[in-house]
């Protein structure tokens, strides 16, 4: 017992030191003072360490989830102040509401219905909002504007309005977090950006903007705007399942290697958990943690109280952030970057081109939405889903009826799913191939193509047989599944024998 401990105690300081800089820096992104993503990162952390079924999985601000909670605000609040802080700790507890509801009910299988297509590009997308967001402050410029892209352009046009001392401090946080990660998983990139240009800051009286005086308030947020509950459902909905693509993916890849369990409602109800404590905590929306949970593990963690572990130690050392005041948010800047950088994804959608233009135009949809919709993200996952859901129909009705003569037989295969969006397709298929045969006076109709029928299924081939008689034609169906017989021998026994597939083989 005393080994896990320890390992858990280092992994938890180890994760406590990168997670600092991180969760004020994905503030900026959430248009939050720095403060809030410090309570977000401790309370979350501890929060999501209490239920779960990952050892290694760290809970806390998240660049997609960021991104996600400033789309979900910006319309009703201005970056920065107090009401958008209030209304981001009440979407942190509606989405731990949503995530509990959905873990307790059982619906854990849902984090398997997000198409990937959808998640991957819309991913990808978020990121190049995420690296635009963050270009205004890399050049040190002030511009106006909701959609990062248009802030950027806005920011980039006039490069002698640049900073270049402020551009200098970012590509060097940039460097220290990419190059760092080249020598060593363990490479404390970050914090050394943000010490050593605290220092720096600090030395020469730097003018330009900086993190500020950081108020450190350790109490249970209470006072919630509850009036503005109902326009945060549906983006606290979208948050937390897309945003719950992150930790389903971290805990099932660690399960998979380690060959152990994993349990999806075990880990909605402890990010549920870790999102209801960020918001009374006063954070926002949190998620799992790629780069944290890595280090976590590498760092010597065996169980998720590792999490606990770094959840206290950023508690502890909250009191002390007040010494980076003059830390400049062009490092904050740079360490955004780096992380969202390693977000985009090429490789996924030449794949999909290659397998399936279809699911392509879905991710290239989702790319496109997501960066156009920007700030209200959160409709374009939605669009992403729709059209998913849209191509997955439309393939189902697309049933196949390959079909062969033999004198007067007729003999089909049809294969696909047999229900009441296909039913339609199938019976004019069917009909249209008898009219061709004048002389035709059997139809075998071979069911083993098929993986399912339903009701509506099984009512059409009954008007199809009872249609045929009336011409002459006999029809027979044949090879059905054992798990099609009880619906097609109901509809259908009175008017044609079902013969099962066990005994055409047998």
């Amino acid at each position: 017992m005393l080994k896990p401990v320890r390992g858990d105690l280092v992994a938890g300081f180890s994760v406590a030191l990168v997670a600092i800089p991180q969760a004020m820096a994905y503030a900026e992104i959430a248009g939050l003072d720095p403060v809030h993503g410090l309570y977000a990162a401790s309370a979350g952390a501890i929060g999501g360490a209490l239920v779960g079924s990952s050892p290694y999985l760290q809970t806390g601000p998240t660049a997609v989830t960021s991104l996600l909670t400033f789309g979900a605000l910006a319309t009703v609040a201005d970056p920065y102040t107090t009401r958008l802080a209030l209304l981001a700790a009440l979407l942190a507890v509606t989405v731990g509401v949503v995530r509990l509801a959905v873990g307790l009910g059982g619906g854990g299988p849902i984090a398997y219905l997000m198409s990937q297509p959808v998640v991957t590009s819309f991913t990808s997308a978020a990121a190049v909002l995420i690296v635009a967001s963050q270009i205004p402050t890399l050049v040190g410029v002030d511009v106006e504007g909701s959609n990062p892209l248009v802030t950027a352009f806005g920011a980039l046009r006039d490069p002698t309005a640049w900073s270049l001392v402020d551009l200098t401090l970012g590509a060097l946080a940039l460097v220290a977090m990419l190059g760092g990660r080249r020598l060593s998983p363990f490479f404390p990139g970050a914090l050394l950006a943000v010490v050593g240009a605290t220092v720096w800051s600090a030395y020469v009286d730097y003018s330009g903007s900086v993190v500020g005086d950081v108020p450190v308030r350790l109490a249970v947020e209470t006072d919630l705007p509850l009036r503005d509950l109902g326009s945060l459902l549906l983006p606290a909905v979208v948050i937390a399942l897309v945003g719950f693509a992150e930790p389903a993916s971290i805990a099932r890849r660690y399960a998979a290697e380690e060959r152990r369990p994993w349990d999806s409602n075990k880990e909605f109800i402890g990010q549920g958990l870790a999102n209801v404590a960020a918001g009374f905590a006063g954070g926002y929306p949190v998620g799992g943690s790629f780069s944290r949970s890595a280090l976590n593990r590498l760092a010597g963690a065996r169980t998720r109280w590792s999490g606990a572990c770094t959840g206290l130690i950023l508690v502890a050392m909250l009191p002390f952030t007040s010494a980076l005041a003059p830390l400049p948010k062009a490092v904050l800047a740079g360490i955004v970057i780096a992380a969202a950088v390693t977000l985009v994804d090429f490789l996924t959608p030449v794949r999909l081109w290659r397998w399936s233009p279809l699911q392509f135009s879905v991710g290239a949809v989702t790319v496109v939405a997501t960066l156009l919709l920007a700030p209200r993200i959160d409709r374009a996952v939605l669009l992403g889903v729709g059209m998913a859901l849209a191509v997955h129909l439309w393939r189902e009705v697309q049933l196949s009826v390959p079909s062969t003569a033999e004198g007067d037989t007729l003999h089909l295969w049809p294969s696909g799913v047999l229900y009441f969006g296909s039913a339609p397709g199938m019976e004019r298929a069917v009909n249209q191939l008898i009219s061709e045969q004048p002389a035709l006076s059997r139809v075998v109709i071979h069911l083993s193509g098929l993986g399912r029928v339903d009701l509506t299924g099984a009512l059409m081939l009954r008007d199809l047989v009872e249609e045929a008689e009336t011409s002459g034609v006999t029809i027979e169906v044949r090879e059905a599944r054992p798990h099609m017989a009880k619906i097609l021998t109901r509809v259908l026994g009175d008017t044609t024998t079902v013969h099962l597939m066990e005994e055409e083989e047998g």
